[in-house]
């Protein structure tokens, strides 16, 4: 138990943790994507993420949680290391809740006020995820190769956000709205793309622990499926939004691909990672808490992820569907 314990925990927290980048990175797109559509459009973009945003940010509740909980010591570490941006990616969160409720109570002078806290609460919290993720990958060091790549990843990470915006907007929007998004997928498309290549290439050079695991035979061939199935599907996504007519008919394969770029790139990182829970420094087994505590922990931990679940694909399914436009009425 002892050495399995840490494992199930490490693992539903990287589920959390995949979750959230998926379900809440695409409304955190669509709100940076937000300054650039019309007012009518602005309403219909907020109702497309609407249901969903709240239950979204479970995810990372639950994650950080897990991560206090079953690993303290680790926890203690990377929230000493990564304070500032972790509050700013609070603040962040917080303007954005506080815009998208009172947006709607907003009389037609203050609505742009709201849209442009709402845009500036995406991005900040966008950006500093970003840099979570770039200085947790390079050990939370305090180096010049370690503030580089964090800085790289905390450029590109929004541009992977913005497409999986675009491609939430493909399945719920429709007419020049539809079209539009269309637009925005293609021109993230070539920048996420670039950012992901870049990050991949980056990694390994800054983390000489990763390079080992995975420049090495047989481990690299059998690596190899994640990036060519990650090419063979940003070429399908790439074909989708040249051809128009081919997304109309099926709206929801550009989502659906970045999804799977999604899941390939957290299978790498956990592959990069484990067993340390941070690099370098700790491995889950010298980090985790008292196996007595994780066993009862595991209980709530059982029933809690299935409701998670169960009542996101609820949620999901209720408010599947094109979106119609806000109405207050």
């Amino acid at each position: 138990m002892e050495q399995i314990l840490p494992i199930v925990f490490m693992a539903v927290m990287g589920l959390a943790l995949f979750m959230y980048v998926v379900l809440d990175g695409f409304d955190l797109g669509i709100g940076m994507l937000l300054p650039l559509a019309s007012d009518d459009d602005k309403d219909k973009m907020i109702d497309a993420i609407g249901p969903f945003w709240d239950a979204n940010e479970t995810w990372i509740v639950l994650g950080i949680g897990v991560l206090l909980i079953a690993f303290p010591k680790a926890h203690g570490m990377i929230l000493t290391a990564l304070y500032l941006p972790v509050t700013l990616m609070l603040f962040g969160l917080i303007i954005r809740g506080v815009a998208f409720d009172f947006r709607v109570k907003a009389g037609d002078g203050r609505k742009d006020l709201w849209n442009g806290l709402f845009f500036l609460g995406s991005l900040v919290a966008s950006v500093s995820q970003g840099w979570m993720l770039g200085a947790y990958i390079t050990g939370l060091e305090s180096s010049v190769t370690s503030h580089v790549f964090s800085l790289l990843v905390a450029v590109t990470l929004p541009s992977a956000y913005i497409l999986l915006g675009a491609g939430w907007l493909l399945i719920k929007a429709e007419g020049a709205l539809f079209e539009t998004a269309i637009v925005w997928a293609k021109t993230a498309l070539l920048p996420a793309a670039l950012a992901l290549l870049v990050v991949s290439i980056a990694t390994p050079i800054a983390s000489s622990a990763i390079a080992d695991k995975w420049f090495v035979l047989p481990n690299f061939i059998g690596l190899l499926p994640i990036p060519l199935t990650s090419i063979l599907v940003f070429a399908v996504i790439a074909v989708f939004l040249m051809r128009p007519e081919l997304t109309r008919r099926a709206h929801w394969v550009v989502f659906a691909g970045v999804t799977y770029l999604c899941v390939m790139a957290a299978l790498g990182l956990a592959y990069s990672l484990f067993p340390d829970i941070v690099v370098n420094k700790m491995t889950i087994w010298e980090a985790h808490a008292a196996t007595e505590s994780l066993l009862f922990v595991l209980v709530g931990v059982v029933l809690t992820v299935p409701m998670i679940l169960g009542y996101t694909v609820y949620v999901y399914r209720v408010f599947s569907g094109k979106s119609e436009g806000l109405r207050y009425d």
